[in-house]
């Protein structure tokens, strides 16, 4: 039975003009909203912010509506691991960020009924730029024209191509076909890593291989892009002996998880100059601690956890919990849901 009226809390930062279009959706949305109680964005498109210093009355205020909730655009900026309890009739959050493993699994709610839906899909094209721009960074020596620039040094040299060039692909949803696609393009041969078990059928990938087997094929590597899913299958997935395999001088690109990498064996393996490069918007500690090495890299490109943030991400996310809500609330089945057993 299709519900008469679906209580939507928007419950972290998000601009009227969005707010508005998801009250628009459906006549039997009913949208608890109150931007004067949500966090302040530090940027555009912010979904954790700084939280306001909120009095007795706004915090009552926040309690009645959280508590009203069918539907939470985003988890509970206040107090995610008591959801269950400060919203006991929510059944579904749609997310805002595609790897809700690690937050699922610390406030418990992995545990719980509520149906958690992912933002996969939404960041796939900025991070995708990203990891294209972070092997054109290093195969046009961009670190060394810096310095050349900056010495007034004009010196002819050498430098690589994409095309031709292989790349190893560990991820094959959405980031990683739109990886996939822009280095073909390229002219890049893509090989694709996914899961044991599993068929793939990604445009860009010419072959594939078991993520369990990418020893098999690091040796003969110039590129090796991370956009896979944190699980405790992919934890440290690349280590010592996987970055020893590679072939000699070349990158890393990391826009996964931190902790899908071995940080100290990549530190170890750009310090001896084993690896030519690496392109890095996540880290194993976040914020990357000032102590850490590699900051004073120069064959290191940071990030700080911020490629797949644009402008248009807001409006992205809510083209997908429109269609989402509307799926909700016709009983089909939503896009995106959390798998509880796999881990993303």
């Amino acid at each position: 039975m299709t519900p008469d009226v679906v209580r939507v809390l928007i419950a972290s930062p998000l601009e009227a003009e969005y707010a508005e279009r998801i009250a628009a959706a459906d006549r039997r949305v009913r949208l608890l909203y109150a931007p004067d109680l949500l966090p302040v964005p530090r940027y555009q498109c912010d979904h954790g912010g700084i939280a306001r210093e909120l009095d007795e009355g706004q915090l009552a205020r926040w309690s009645r509506l959280r508590a009203q909730a069918d539907v939470s655009f985003d988890f509970d900026w206040q107090a995610p691991g008591q959801i269950p309890e400060n919203s006991p009739q929510l059944r579904w959050i749609q997310g805002t960020s595609a790897g809700i493993g690690g937050l699922l699994e610390r406030t418990g709610l992995v545990n719980t009924s509520i149906v958690c839906t992912t933002a996969a899909g939404v960041h796939g094209v900025p991070l995708a730029e990203f990891a294209l721009f972070g092997l054109l960074y290093f195969a046009k020596s961009v670190p060394q024209l810096a310095q050349w620039q900056a010495a007034r040094h004009w010196q002819r040299h050498t430098v690589r191509q994409l095309a031709g060039s292989r790349a190893l692909l560990v991820g094959l949803g959405g980031t990683g076909r739109e990886v996939a696609r822009l280095l073909a393009a390229c002219g890049a041969e893509v090989c694709g890593a996914g899961r044991p078990g599993r068929s793939y059928d990604v445009p860009g990938a010419a072959s594939y291989v078991c993520d369990t087997e990418i020893g098999s094929v690091l040796p003969e590597t110039d590129a090796l892009i991370l956009a896979c899913p944190l699980t405790e299958r992919t934890r440290h997935l690349i280590g010592a002996r996987e970055l020893g395999l590679i072939r000699p001088g070349a990158i890393v690109v990391n826009i996964s998880r931190g902790q899908v990498v071995d940080e100290t064996a990549l530190t170890d393996s750009l310090e001896s100059g084993h690896l030519g490069g690496a392109c890095l918007d996540v880290f194993e500690t976040e914020p990357l601690p000032a102590g850490s090495p590699l900051w004073s890299m120069s064959n290191v490109l940071i990030s700080p956890h911020s490629a797949s943030t644009v402008g248009a991400e807001n409006g992205l996310l809510t083209d997908l919990f429109i269609d989402n809500l509307r799926r909700w609330l016709s009983g089909q089945p939503l896009r995106n849901v959390f798998d509880r057993v796999a881990g993303y």
